[in-house]
Order: structure tokens, then sequence, then C-alpha cells
């Protein structure tokens, strides 16, 4: 026993040495996932960088359940064998995201959306997709300006596999850890192997080029029960500085953070010894460093200063401040709505024609001291959008030897009209949709709708315009995609709104003598004006086809042998909304002359046999709860080898060598720690 013990610690101490980061000066981190919430068809979820500035992620999927949700990350990871992990470390009992197509069929894709709260600098973070194999995806990414990014922005780093035997440290996958995916430039996809067999832990990662707004993954069943993976990882790096009065540490002076859109991300104060520091912020993002003096002190020199976060560690920005000399000038810079603005560059003109320049901090607020005897002018730089509310320029006058600070040097500004709106499909908001606006003269620009669908121009000038959106991949328009608006003097226009629909499906259930589920049992939908598909049940009795436009569809069910239907074989449903699921349910009953449920005669499975749907309970999502693959023909069909894990673990080998050593404790121990991931969802 004592033998088996050792093995086993041994065992668990080479995995913690397998999960260990890379020791480098930036430190990797993996993303965590909330709100995971919805129903098949209609799921939402977050996703949000554990490196500053924290962006999150809105996701909107219409992927199938079964085996969905945010994994834990504990019995299936990327370790530091893998190329990401290498760079970024290991994710174990980092969570992921496992999702589905929409309907289990090669013409029912699922479009995953991720729309992001703010642009994702370039430079230090990266994704990766797993459990590629029997599917495919396609990678669609956007900029900040709508845009759509090339497969060399989309950065793809190469493939790997993630099981055990491929990369050290890896969880222990069954097969032999080999099979890696394509991928395609040209198509931005990311395909299994050639067979479309099922296999574990073939994977692919990206690293973009450019600032992405949105990405988009379209996500294709070739054969099997397809469950893919999705991790998002990132690279941190501390800012530091000090700030010192006339040559001495400063204690308790306030240092902002402030990001490329002029928002404030983060608030500090000196130590004693007048340092500061923000921690673990993303490589290559662009942050500005601002010290706010404080009273009676001035910023000797620059008040912001800009680091360069392209690689760790960043130069330090430091800042002095000092006593102010008589005499001073200052007043503010604002909104009539009553925002403080900063960052406006303020000039000092002085009567013998020098001229000093500032820039406002984040509270609105300038100054400028040691101000010499004489008439002078105060101006501002008005930014694009605003106009003067008021004086556009200041005269001041400071008397002979006067020591008396002159203050309340205000300018107000007033921010010219918006157009705004929304984009939604089926009451849902739809981000990462492309919005371009054309103006007087044909100018152009364009933005993506944020995670609630919302977007917005603003200050623009009296004239007028054109709004039109992109029809978002997945999606057909309902109504214009163009609008015409018309911007009078200081009104804004709301309400340009787009609405969309998205694809729909026949779903229903099959149930037997008692209401029980019965799995395996063939169905033909004959949609609207196309041809027939067919599907069969799964092991809840449920089927689907997706990817419908509305309409009015056929169904017609094929009773195994030794039952009947109760009732017609052959119904009509309709979708008629433009997002509405049409539904068809069966009930089978036993025939008359009953016969063999199984008779391979028949060539229909009996009912209860396998199907693609929902895991038994505990059970891997990406394993068969009856222990094959799908043939490819029907939906649901299974022809007996393994389907691909996506969430098993090492204890599994763990127990059997320790039963090897004749620890039989320890065996079932190690046994009763053996899980599915798919049974330990975070949500």
């Amino acid at each position: 026993m004592a033998i088996a013990l050792s093995v086993l610690l041994a065992l668990i101490a080479s995995m913690m040495v397998f999960d260990r980061p890379a020791q480098a000066q930036a430190s990797g981190a993996w993303n965590e996932w909330a709100d995971f919430a919805g129903g098949a068809g209609d799921y939402r979820a977050t996703t949000t960088f554990a490196t500053g500035p924290f962006i999150a992620g809105a996701i909107g999927s219409n992927s199938r359940g079964g085996g969905v949700g945010i994994i834990s990350g504990a019995s299936t990871w990327l370790s530091a064998g893998t190329p990401i992990g290498a760079k970024y470390g290991a994710s174990r009992n980092s969570p992921y995201l496992n999702l589905r197509p929409q309907a289990d069929r090669a013409d029912s894709p699922s479009y995953t959306r991720y729309v992001f709260d703010e642009p994702v600098p370039p430079g230090g973070w990266a994704f990766a997709l797993g459990d590629i194999d029997a599917d495919q995806v396609e990678v669609v990414a956007k900029g900040p300006d709508g845009s759509a990014l090339s497969a060399a922005q989309l950065g793809f780093q190469g493939t790997f596999n993630y099981c055990g035997s491929a990369s050290a440290g890896g969880p222990a996958c069954s097969g032999d850890g080999t099979d890696q995916p394509t991928w395609n430039a040209a198509t931005r996809t990311l395909t299994g192997n050639a067979a479309a067999a099922d296999t574990d832990g073939a994977s692919g990662w990206f690293e973009p080029t450019v600032e992405v707004q949105s990405l988009t993954f379209v996500f294709t069943r070739r054969a099997g029960f397809p469950v893919y993976q999705t991790w998002f990882a990132s690279l941190g790096c501390d800012i530091t500085g000090a700030v010192t009065d006339s040559g001495a540490a400063a204690e308790g002076v306030t240092v902002n953070l402030i990001d490329e859109a002029g928002h404030v991300l983060d608030s500090t104060a000196t130590a004693a010894d007048g340092s500061y520091s923000f921690a673990d912020y993303m490589i290559g993002g662009r942050y500005t460093v601002e010290v706010i003096a404080p009273d009676g002190k001035i910023v000797d020199g620059a008040k912001r200063q800009q680091v360069d976060l392209s690689s760790c560690p960043a130069a330090a920005a430091d800042f002095q401040v000092r006593d102010i000399v008589p005499t001073s000038v200052g007043g503010t810079v604002s909104t009539t709505d009553g925002e403080d603005l900063g960052g406006i560059s303020v000039t000092l003109r002085l009567e013998n024609g020098d001229t000093v320049t500032t820039v406002t901090d984040s509270n609105g607020d300038y100054l400028f001291d040691d101000v010499p005897a004489g008439a002078h002018v105060i101006v501002i730089e008005r930014p694009a959008g605003y106009d003067y509310e008021g004086v556009e320029e200041r005269p001041v006058t400071v008397a002979p030897a006067q020591t008396t600070p002159i203050t309340g040097q205000d300018f107000l500004l007033t921010q010219r009209p918006d157009v705004a709106g929304t984009a939604t499909a089926c009451g849902e908001p739809v981000g990462g949709v492309t919005v371009t606006l054309t103006g007087p003269g044909g100018s152009t620009e364009s933005t993506v709708t944020d995670g609630s669908g919302a977007h917005r121009f603003a200050g623009l000038t009296e004239g007028d315009y054109s709004v039109e959106a992109d029809v978002p991949v997945g999606h057909t328009a309902v109504g214009s995609t163009t609008r015409d608006v018309t911007i009078a003097a200081d009104v804004d226009v709301e309400d340009v709104d787009f609405v969309f629909s998205r694809p729909t499906a026949v779903v229903g259930t099959v149930t037997g003598p008692g209401g029980d589920p019965l799995g395996g049992v063939r169905l033909t939908v004959t949609p609207e004006g196309d041809s027939p598909r067919q599907a069969a049940t799964a092991e809840d009795g449920t089927y689907s086809v997706g990817d419908l436009p509305p309409g009015t569809h056929t169904v017609a069910i094929a009773a195994p042998a030794g039952y009947e239907v109760d009732g017609e074989d052959e119904r009509t449903v309709s979708n008629t909304g433009t997002c509405s699921d049409a539904v068809a349910d069966f009930a089978l009953v036993e025939a008359d002359e009953p016969g063999d449920p199984g008779d391979a005669g028949t060539g229909d499975p009996a009912p209860g046999d396998s199907g693609p749907g929902e895991p038994a309970p505990g059970a891997d999502p990406g394993e068969d709860p009856t222990g094959g693959p799908y043939d490819g023909e029907y939906e649901g069909e299974y022809i007996g080898d393994d389907l691909p894990g996506t969430g098993m673990n090492l204890w599994l080998g763990i127990a059997a060598a320790v039963f090897l050593l004749g620890g039989g404790a320890v065996m079932i121990a190690a046994a009763r720690a053996e899980r599915s991931e798919a049974s330990d969802p975070l949500f």
C-alpha cells in the first residue's frame, strides 16, 4: 500500500510540473467565462480576458443542446507541451466553452459570435479551437471599423494535438493523439482529418495581428456527434513608474491609467517611496499614464506619458511635481452635459508672442504657473465632433507682482448630434454587425454593433446621411438594410434600427408506449421548396433539422418494426414567423402483430438504440452514450467505433497503474475521482 501511495503521489506531482507555466517576464492567463444561459438555438454567455483592461466579450450562439456549456478544465486542458501552452501557460482548471452545430447535419452549421466591449489589441492574446476532427470551423473576424480581417491578419499559428501522448502534461485522451486538422487560408477554415473520423485532441490556434472587435465561428458537422472547444488566453505585464517632488519621493499622488479612447481604466496612489504599479495589463495594448498634481503642486513636464507594451518589461513612466510658482492661471474644459474632457490641448499666448501649451487632465483641469505680468490669451484645440458653447478664447491679464492665482478660465463645449440604433434578430441583439454611415459629399465611416446590438455615430454636422447595415453571417435581412436620415442642429437621430432573421429548424419528440422517449427512429423532413432531409431521434427521443427558412414543411415518420404510429404518420408544420421553430411530435404504440424491434431485415434500428442527442447523465459531451459514431447517412445512426472525448481526464490511467501495483484501496479512491468533465460544467 505504501508503494502504491508513493506512485500515486509521484504521478500527481509530475502532472503539477507539466502544468507549471514557463517563467517569463510576461505572465499568461486564461479567460473567465460566465452567464451561460438560454436554450438550444439561442445561447448567451460572456467571456473576459484575465489581464487588464479585462476586455469582455458578449457571446451569442444558435448551437443545439446536448453536451454544450462552460466546462471546468479539470480533465481536458492545453498543457505546457502544446504550442499555445508553452507561451501562455497550461490551461488546466481554466474553463473553456463547448458548443455544437445548429443540428447534427452538414447543412445546419451553428454561428457563434463574440463581440468585445472594446477592440482587443494585437500581440498579447490568442484563441484555440479544439476537437476539430469530424467537423470544420470557419473563422470570421472584424476590426473596429467593421472591415473583415484577412487570413494573414487572423494570425494562424499552427495545429497540434493536446492529448498526453502528443503533448507532454496533457490529458490522457483515447487514441494515439497524433491527429491534427488542416488550415485553408483561402476560406479561413480549420478542417478535421480527410476521413472525417472521430478522434481526440485535434486543435489549431491563432494570434491576430491587428485589433479585433468581433469573432464569428461557423461550425459545421461533417460526420459523427460533433462538439468543439474554444479557449482564449492573454499575456500580461506590469506598468510601473515613480513620482518625485523636487527630487524627493512623493507619496499619495494620484496616478491614472488611460486607454486609447481616453477612458480611465484604473487609478492608484503612489507608495511611500513614490512608486506606483498597474499589474498585469495585456501585452500589445496602447496605454497612457497620467499624474494628477496634488493641491499646491504642478507637474514639472508632461503630465501624461504613453507606455509601450509591445514587449515586457515596459519602460517606466516617471513624473516630477513641484510647488506652484506665482502667478498661476487655470480652468476647466467640459461639455454642456457635464462631462469633463481630458487630453484637450490648451495654449497660453503671452503678450510678448511666446506660447506655452499643456493638456487637461482627466478631471478637465489645466494650469499654467510662473505666468509673467501682461495681457495674454488662452485658447483650446476644439476636439472633433464638438462646437464652442460661448467664448472660443479667453483674455487674461496678470498684474505686476501679482501672486493671487487666476482661476475660472473655463471653456464649455457642446457635442454635435448623433445617429444611433440597434440590430436585432428574433428579438435578441446582434453584435458584430458592420454599419456604414455615408455623409454629405460621399464621406463614409463604419463601425460594428456592440454586444447589446447598438451602433452610434457621434458628433455629426447638419445634412443628409445614409446608414447601411451588412447582413451578418448566418442571418437574412427583414426589410431594408439602408436607412436615410437628416441631421438638424442639436437633435440626435435615434432608432435607426435593422432587423434580421436567423435559420430556424423543424424539431420534435418521438415517444413510445407509456410516453417513454424512443431513440433511433427515422424521419424525413421535406422543407418547403427544398429536397427531403433524413433525421433520426436521439436517445432522449428528440430530433432536429436546422438551417431552414420560414415556410411550410412536411415531416414523415417511419415506424420501426413492432410499432405503429398513433395517428398520422405524416404531418405538415409551419414556421411562418422569422425566428420560430416548427414542431412535429409523434407517438408510437405497439403494432397489432409486433415484430422483433431489432430484426435485421427491416433496416431500421430498434427504438431506444443510439442517437445523436444529449449524452446520458454524466457522459462526456463528446462521447456517444451508446458506444459508437454516426455513419453519416442518418442523423443519429451509429456504427460502433468510439467518438471523440472532449473531457476525459488522467485519473483512469492513474487508477490502472495503482491497481497493477496491488493498491486496491487506492484504485477505488482513484476510480471515485474519475468522472467525465461534461458532468462538471460551471454553468
